[in-house]
């Protein structure tokens, strides 16, 4: 039996796995990311953990066929050096170069919403794809490119960032300093923003009253709305779904992929967030002439990059 480890380093968590050749994890373990402090201790961290999973699965660094890593932001994939990572506030770090001081096997990098969509395509909803694009809505928003079953970053490692792509040109301020960017209208931090203010200007709303409850808003006292049949929580989320699906439409006439698939934790909604993308995917999409391609929910969660991260 072949085994790899990836491993997932984000803001607040790095998880690593155990991926056998069937890309199913057999052993999964994670610790909290110590983002802010020397990269040394974040580095110790991750090889301390590796060494964990193979003890606990006895195995030997030699038993596998290689380490991946996913990581955010870019990363030189030849030298193993992490350029620029804002989530971690590092800045040409060796990550690779120091963990081969421990391991003594092949050991590979790569952007961590790459390693997820590369994770859905090896083993989840976009599993004999080709192509693949996929979007996850969180915090901000991510994007992974699958073509002809390789990751496509760029020449310099530093591509895919689909939410920073313009869908408004001089509109609301994204955390990259532009305006208008696709993470600025479709990230669920954009959706919490409009939500407020649809309950604002209707404080009758079963949405303003969730939100007086609870203090403030977020993705599931909306839903808990919307399911509830608020007007004006349907808005909210039919004014979100509007943006997300430009980003998606933008995204098919560039690459027209097999699949386009929509992970974070809002993609649990499923077709509630799928079908309206969907209908107006179809409805402005460049070409009418040629089949569009699936959009799918993530089935992987967390998993996606932890198993893409070990095929990277």
């Amino acid at each position: 039996m072949e085994y790899r480890i990836g491993v997932d380093i984000g803001g607040t968590k790095i998880a690593a796995g155990l991926v056998n050749e069937e890309k199913e994890i057999v052993l999964k373990k994670s610790v909290p990311t110590r983002a802010g402090e020397n990269y040394s201790l974040v580095v110790s961290d991750i090889a301390d953990l590796i060494q964990d999973i193979l003890d606990e699965s006895h195995l030997q660094a030699a038993d596998l066929s290689g380490i991946g890593i996913g990581c955010a932001g870019a990363s030189d994939k030849e030298s193993g050096i992490v350029l620029f990572s804002n989530n971690l506030g590092w800045r040409d770090v060796p990550l690779v170069p120091e963990l081969k001081k421990r391991f003594d096997v092949p050991i590979h990098i790569d952007n961590d919403a790459n390693a997820a969509a590369l994770g859905e395509v090896l083993a989840g909803s976009a599993k004999g794809s080709r192509s693949c694009v996929m979007i996850t809505l969180g915090t901000g928003v991510g994007g992974g490119i699958i073509l002809d079953g390789k990751v496509y970053d760029g020449v310099n490692h530093a591509g895919g960032e689909v939410g920073h792509t313009v869908i408004v040109s001089g509109g609301e301020m994204c955390t990259c300093g532009r305006r208008g960017c696709f993470e600025a209208y479709a990230s669920t931090t954009a959706l919490i923003r409009m939500a407020k203010k649809a309950a604002t200007a209707h404080p009758e709303s079963r949405l303003y009253q969730i939100w007086q409850e609870n203090g403030d808003l977020n993705g599931i006292g909306i839903f808990t709305a919307y399911h509830e049949n608020d007007q004006t929580a349907k808005d909210a989320v039919a004014e979100y779904l509007f943006y997300v699906a430009e980003g998606v439409t933008n995204l098919v006439n560039i690459f027209q992929p097999e699949k386009i698939v929509i992970g974070g934790g809002i993609c649990a909604q499923g077709d509630v967030i799928l079908e309206p993308v969907r209908r107006q995917l179809a409805q402005d999409v460049f070409c009418k002439e040629v089949s569009l391609p699936d959009v799918v929910q993530a089935t992987l969660g967390n998993d996606a990059g932890i198993i893409g991260a070990a095929y990277v």
